[in-house]
């Protein structure tokens, strides 16, 4: 009598009965799989899995009971210094090129006058450093300091950067060429001794203000504390009719200059103050939107929003209310939003502190205007981290400081929704400081308060949406993307430094050097002073050396090298899935008997399956000679494992190298036995 489980023993087949029959419960089961027979017995199963791709990027170890999501699928446990490929592999980052040493901390910007004139600005401690082509070619002075940086705001107009700060007199830098560079106060319009900026009363309404005259030098004077000695130089509209301070000489007394002639002396409820003052405060975020100047709050009014005149930049003329005449409103809810930025998508969007606010209008008019809140997520209120546009779909950092969300119009709702893209990635968002989108990687580089860099791989139409992280010897501060350039702005240990992504180097704050002779001694390193750095000599690895007063010393004389900082590459998959949608084999015993690795074009291959890291030759009869230029290897490696293991939390196999070569993973296949 045969035990027959389900389809298990198919109709008319039998089998003798052995001697370990009589020891366990009998059955049959193919090569491939085992199963539980009566007693509960569970044979050992032999299973191939197949990892396609990394699209899902490195999720957290909080989705390890989750293998039956996608992410989990297409994920991995960490991706460290690799870039997610559309195509589903990944392949180690490219490593940076020096450009500069910068003077200190700062933040990095992108001035793009035409498709043949592009710049990256430097801002640090009261000073802009210009760079063109990677060639520093200006200096200027600036009114920001080191702790002021972190919150500007800017927005460019052809040949004019505008940029604010709540604290400092917003400022336009203009350039002339590439070595003629000016900053410059704002300037608003102004026509018969009138200007034309936004102008508040920031006194309680029933405050009155009396002059003794109507023209010429005037007292003036307030029924409570209104003047400060910040008020000198800034103007004052009493009943509409403009006049200037010259002096404080109390809270409740100044003297003024009349610039337009007053109706009257008699006191008045119905003045105000310019918006924008030393006494007041400054704007907080600007952008253009329908051909029209916006201004995102300010110090002393933080929730409200200014739009210039139609075609008239610097024009905040309210007029009548005429359609092409300046609007002005305030953002009243039940919290606070301050204004953290504003950003020209499908609509004006404001991001505050409290919430996202959505602006519309076909076109923007005063009598059209329509402000909706959207969603209450809020933005840091220590820092700016410009929005980015990618897809349609604006990207900003949330006041958390442990998400990115994506802020999208979505034609069901007709609204914006907040969808956190790093749900299944938080434990790699660390208080962002800043951010750019890299179009031709389709890569948003996220720089956190730690110095380490996220990178988020982005293809919507493909529903990719996958992390990985950027680490270097130092910190990464600031990041710019340049038409197809990456710049980042590190800080290291002897100093900061301006450096660019490049493709031909697999080294940090790297050189390529080349002599056509050939030589031993390579000069030209002095910023890798003291460094432990990795040597690529005519295309085959030389060890490491020590830059001493500035140079190496090769062995043997070589054409061409590359110089620069090591940095490894990490590539850990998620625990494995052995469930096959027939139940779970947690708590069992599990153990990698091979593992297929398809690469293309890798130099090297240092892999850890669980009894410490081998390299895996390329070569049948062992590694390349240390000499001879390695062989970029494109197919499959299969590796050999042993070792069982209980903890079915622990990845099966790990890649981990500094070799700097490039490196690029397709696909992997797994042999795995489990017993239970």
């Amino acid at each position: 009598k045969h035990l027959t489980l389900g389809n298990l023993v198919p109709p008319g087949r039998s089998r003798i009965p052995t001697r370990q029959d009589h020891r366990r419960p009998t059955g049959y089961a193919g090569p491939d799989r085992g199963f539980l027979v009566g007693g509960g017995t569970r044979l050992m199963a032999k299973l191939t899995t197949l990892k396609s791709n990394f699209t899902a990027g490195e999720v957290s170890t909080r989705l390890v009971g989750r293998s039956d999501l996608r992410s989990y699928a297409n994920g991995a446990s960490q991706l460290r210094n690799v870039i997610i490929q559309p195509t589903g592999g990944v392949a180690r980052r490219p490593g940076t090129r020096y450009v500069d040493h910068a003077a200190g901390p700062g933040r990095l910007v992108a001035f793009e006058f035409n498709t043949e004139q592009t710049y990256l600005l430097c801002f640090s401690d009261e000073r802009i450093d210009v760079y063109t082509d990677g060639v520093r070619t200006a200096t200027v002075d600036a009114p920001w300091t080191e702790v002021q940086i972190k919150k500007l705001s800017w927005v460019q107009s052809a040949d004019t950067l505008l940029v604010v700060h709540p604290d400092v007199p917003p400022k336009k830098i203009t350039r002339s060429s590439h070595a003629d560079w000016q900053i410059f106060d704002w300037v608003f319009s102004e026509e018969d001794g009138r200007i034309y900026q936004p102008h508040h009363k920031f006194a309680e309404t029933d405050v009155t203000l009396a002059t003794n005259t109507t023209s010429g030098t005037i007292t003036v004077t307030a029924s409570a504390d209104v003047f400060v000695d910040d008020h000198v130089g800034t103007r004052f509209r009493i009943s509409n009719k403009e006049i200037e301070i010259t002096a404080i000489a109390s809270p409740t007394s100044a003297t003024a200059t009349v610039k337009e002639t007053l109706a009257g002396t008699a006191a008045t409820k119905d003045w105000e103050e310019q918006s924008f003052s030393a006494a007041r405060g400054y704007p907080a975020a600007v952008t253009f939107h329908q051909d029209r100047m916006v201004i995102g709050g300010s110090r002393d009014l933080p929730n409200q929003i200014w739009m210039s005149k139609s075609s008239d930049l610097f024009n905040f003329d309210l007029g009548e209310g005429l359609d092409d005449e300046s609007i002005e409103f305030a953002l009243l809810s039940d919290q606070v939003n301050a204004c953290s930025a504003v950003f020209s998508g499908r609509h004006l969007q404001v991001f505050t502190t409290g919430a996202e606010w959505m602006v519309t209008g076909d076109p923007l008019t005063p009598g059209s205007v329509q402000i909706r809140r959207q969603t209450r997520v809020g933005s840091p209120a220590d820092r700016t981290v410009p929005p980015c546009n990618v897809d349609g779909a604006t990207l900003f950092v949330p006041r958390t400081g442990r998400e990115l969300r994506e802020f999208l119009f979505t034609d069901v709702e007709q609204a914006y929704q907040s969808r956190d893209l790093a749900t299944i990635a938080e434990h790699l968002i660390k208080d962002p400081v800043d951010q750019d989108f890299d179009p031709r990687l389709r890569n948003l580089n996220l720089v956190m308060a730690d110095g380490t860099m996220a990178m988020l791989t982005i293809y919507r139409a493909e529903e990719i949406t996958g992390w990985s992280l950027c680490t270097t010897e130092g910190e990464i501060r600031s990041v710019c993307t340049i038409d197809d350039d990456v710049y980042l702005l590190t800080e290291r240990n002897n100093g900061y430094f301006i450096e660019t992504f490049d493709e031909t180097l697999q080294v940090d704050c790297g050189l390529t050097l080349a002599d056509s002779e050939g030589k031993t001694e390579w000069t030209g390193l002095n910023h890798l002073e003291g460094w432990t750095v990795k040597v690529v000599a005519d295309g085959s690895m030389q060890g490491e050396q020590t830059v001493t007063g500035g140079k190496i010393t090769l062995t043997v004389a070589a054409k061409e090298v590359r110089v620069g900082l090591g940095y490894a590459h990490v590539i850990q998959p998620l625990p494995p899935s052995v469930n096959g949608g027939q139940g779970s084999n947690q708590g069992g015993r599990l153990r990698l008997v091979a593992a297929t690795f398809r690469l293309k074009d890798a130099s090297a291959l240092r892999l850890n399956t669980g009894r410490g890291f081998i390299d895996v030759p390329f070569r049948e009869f062992g590694n390349q000679l240390l000499d001879a230029p390695p062989v970029a290897f494109s197919g499959d490696r299969t590796v050999r494992a042993f070792g069982w293991r209980r903890d079915g939390t622990e990845a099966l196999w790990r890649i981990e190298q500094d070799t700097p070569l490039p490196f690029t993973l397709l696909s992997v296949t797994e042999e795995i036995s489990v017993n239970g």
